[in-house]
């Protein structure tokens, strides 16, 4: 990787690990719909406008019903979802579950079949093994980490995380060969349509304070919409390959910021949690000599708190 490489998959790997402090911070004042309405309509206003002057919203007329599918099941679920979880959940633990993206996103690839010759795949014992310890990892966390009453917000990151895995499969699948900030930018504004009911109607009858202001900015211009365009300029340096490795410190940084930050517990179930799965999510999501399309999603659908942008659908925008 060139210097160039280097400095922008650092900036991505921290400006996508710190979303969940910042939603910490911002749920304290805001309700969840205002949170989603702001953040998407700020990173929409950013993205838009770079699209329609590069020319990259042709042709999405031809695949509106897939772009309303993964709009729903990769932003306006997933991040309505996460905004309520983090009302009960610390930062640190909801980026470590949002973690085993990769390996949800593995088996569901697995059971609807690939692209590979032959339709599907063999998991193989490596990716097996990754399966079974992100598993006992998350478990981990949940039934050892994690308060009963607090069970609500845990299936509520399991929405989260099933969303973050389906919609780089539908990317992959359907929406591969349109150019990617379109589809980002046309997403988040359809997103922000869809919340603009609710999130006027919670909003709070008084501004925010300084913090909460500060955070939804930077959560929306830096962590979604400016993040897209140093995401695409990092794929066109290094490749997509290289681009997705990201997706495994972005958890570190989560749970560096929340301990340093706002002071949440670090304990010995959450170091356990945290290497059983990554470590789980490296081995199900490794490239096998057949490059299937688990390869192409399982690396890449959680990059970030939005799930972001397929292998595929990455490739295409590098092109």
């Amino acid at each position: 990787m060139s210097r160039r490489g280097w400095v922008l998959f650092a900036a991505m790997s921290v400006i996508w690990g710190i979303p969940y402090l910042l939603i910490k911070v911002s749920v304290e004042e805001l309700a969840p719909s205002t949170l989603v309405l702001a953040r998407t309509g700020l990173a929409a206003l950013i993205l838009l406008p770079i699209a329609v002057f590069q020319g990259q919203l042709r042709g999405l007329r031809t695949v509106w019903l897939a772009l309303v599918a993964y709009t729903l099941v990769e932003i306006c679920g997933p991040f309505l979802l996460l905004a309520h979880a983090e009302t009960r959940l610390s930062s640190s633990m909801t980026g470590l579950l949002i973690a085993a993206v990769p390996i949800v996103g593995a088996v569901l690839v697995r059971l609807l079949g690939g692209r590979a010759p032959g339709g599907r795949e063999r998991l193989g014992p490596r990716r097996l093994i990754g399966l079974l310890l992100g598993v006992a990892g998350v478990a981990a966390l949940v039934g050892l980490d994690v308060a009963t009453d607090d069970l609500l917000a845990v299936l509520a990151v399991g929405g989260v995380v099933l969303g973050y895995a389906i919609g780089p499969i539908i990317l992959a699948r359907r929406l591969s060969e349109q150019p990617g900030l379109g589809v980002v930018a046309v997403s988040l504004m359809l997103a922000a349509l869809v919340y603009l009911p609710a999130g006027i109607a919670e909003a709070p009858r008084e501004w925010p304070s300084g913090p909460v202001v500060a955070a939804v900015l930077v959560l929306a211009l830096i962590c979604t919409g400016l993040a897209f365009l140093v995401f695409f300029e990092l794929i066109a340096e290094v490749g997509p390959a290289r681009a997705t490795v990201i997706t495994y410190i972005n958890p570190a940084v989560a749970v560096l910021l929340g301990v340093l930050v706002l002071d949440e517990r670090f304990t010995a179930v959450t170091a356990i949690g945290f290497v059983l799965v990554l470590t789980g999510a490296v081995l199900a999501t490794a490239r096998s000599e057949v490059a299937d399309e688990a390869d192409q999603v399982g690396v890449a659908c959680q990059a970030a708190d939005l799930g972001g942008v397929g292998e595929s659908d990455t490739a295409s925008t590098s092109r």
